[in-house]
C-alpha cells in the first residue's frame, strides 16, 4: 500500500514537472510581466534582476531577460537615476549623501550617480537646505541655543545634507 502511494505521488510529480516548452512559456510570461512593470514606473536593472530570479528563473535566464529589456528600452539605469534623484530631491527633500547611499545600495555605478547628483541646481539645493533647517528650528521648542543647533544639525544630516553646508548656513537659521 505504501509503495503504490509513493508511485502515485511520483507519477503526479512527473506530470507537473516543467518541460522545456513550459519553461519557455514561463520565461515569456516573466518577460511580459517585467516589461509591464517597467512601463508603469522606472525600475533599475538590479531590482528587475532580483524580481526575475524570485520568479523562479535561473541567473543566466535573468541576465538574458535583462539584456532584452534593456535592448527594448524598458530598462535604462541612467534614466532611472535621473528620475530617482529628481523625485527624492523635489518630493522628499533629501540631500545628496542620502540619495547617493540609496542608489549605491541598488548597485548602480558611481559615475552615473555622481553625474546626476552634480546636475542638481546648487541654488535650489541651498534653498531646500535652508527651508528644512528653518522648519526644524521653528519646531524645536524653547531650548538653549546649542541644544537647538544640535537638533537641527542631526535632523538635516539625517536628510542627507553635507555637514560643510549645514555648518555654513546654520547661523542664518538659529537666532
Amino acid at each position: 500500500m505504501l509503495f503504490s502511494h509513493r508511485l502515485f505521488v511520483l507519477l503526479e510529480l512527473q506530470k507537473s514537472y516543467p518541460t522545456d516548452s513550459m519553461k519557455e512559456t514561463d520565461k515569456n510570461d516573466v518577460l511580459k510581466k517585467m516589461a509591464a512593470l517597467c512601463s508603469r514606473s522606472e525600475q533599475c536593472s538590479t531590482d528587475i534582476h532580483k524580481k526575475i530570479i524570485a520568479s523562479g528563473l535561473t541567473v543566466d535566464e535573468a541576465d538574458e531577460l535583462i539584456e532584452q529589456l534593456i535592448a527594448e528600452n524598458f530598462i535604462n539605469d541612467e534614466r532611472y537615476v535621473k528620475f530617482y534623484v529628481a523625485d527624492k530631491f523635489r518630493l522628499n527633500k533629501w540631500g545628496k549623501i542620502k540619495m547617493k547611499y540609496y542608489l549605491k545600495m541598488k548597485g548602480l555605478p558611481d559615475a552615473l550617480i555622481n553625474n546626476e547628483l552634480d546636475a542638481i541646481d546648487e541654488e535650489k539645493y541651498i534653498k531646500v537646505l535652508l527651508k528644512t533647517m528653518k522648519d526644524k528650528a521653528r519646531s524645536v521648542k524653547k531650548k538653549p541655543k546649542y541644544e537647538k543647533m544640535g537638533q537641527i544639525i542631526r535632523f538635516v544630516q539625517n536628510r542627507g545634507f553635507e555637514p560643510e553646508l549645514i555648518h555654513r548656513y546654520l547661523n542664518e537659521v538659529v537666532d
